[in-house]
């Protein structure tokens, strides 16, 4: 059995968030057969501009080379203005075009469950830049204003589950697309 590598992207810059901390708690629930990396360079981004897309300017090109490297994606953004989080776009749209995107698994960790209008805006910009979702790995979990760190989180039965089946659904989905890669 080959190592799932899983790229989370946390839509917040804060520096204690509770969708960091629940991205963190992925990675400590993680069986040992799945690699999990954080994007660390989200506020560093510049911003997207159409002009070059083409030969986009080095962070950008280094993220698309980082989602052309993995299997997955685990995605946790806080809701701005009844929005995704403008760091986080501004991410998608250095995507939108990457050869290295489309048919990507996305998992959706919605840390807010009063924030449904940036979860459902964050599908719906997924679905248009082809991503893989499976609803097996689009979660709601209560996190948002708790003060649960990583650990607390990823020791919780009722928010450890969740957790563990979306990273056995994009398991799946990975084993799919390479299959379906290879013939």
């Amino acid at each position: 059995m080959s190592t799932l590598r899983v790229l989370t992207l946390c839509g917040s810059l804060r520096a204690k968030s509770s969708h960091a901390a629940v991205l963190e708690a992925l990675a400590l629930v993680a069986p040992d057969d799945i690699e999990i990396t954080r994007y660390a360079d989200l506020g560093a981004l510049p911003p997207f501009n159409p002009d070059h897309d083409v030969t986009p300017p080095a962070l950008a090109h280094r993220l698309r080379k980082l989602v052309g490297s993995v299997d997955a994606l685990v995605i946790s953004s806080p809701e701005y203005a009844h929005g995704v989080a403008g760091s986080l776009k501004n991410a998608l749209d250095w995507l939108v075009e990457s050869l290295e995107f489309p048919g990507t698994p996305v998992g959706v960790i919605n840390a807010a469950p009063r924030a449904s209008h940036a979860d459902a805006q964050l599908r719906e910009v997924l679905r248009m830049m082809s991503a893989s979702l499976d609803h097996r790995a689009m979660l709601t979990l209560p996190i948002h204003g708790s003060a649960r760190d990583a650990a607390a989180i990823a020791a919780d039965p009722a928010l450890d589950a969740p957790l563990r089946d979306m990273l056995a659904c994009l398991a799946d989905l990975a084993a799919a697309r390479r299959a379906d890669a290879a013939g």
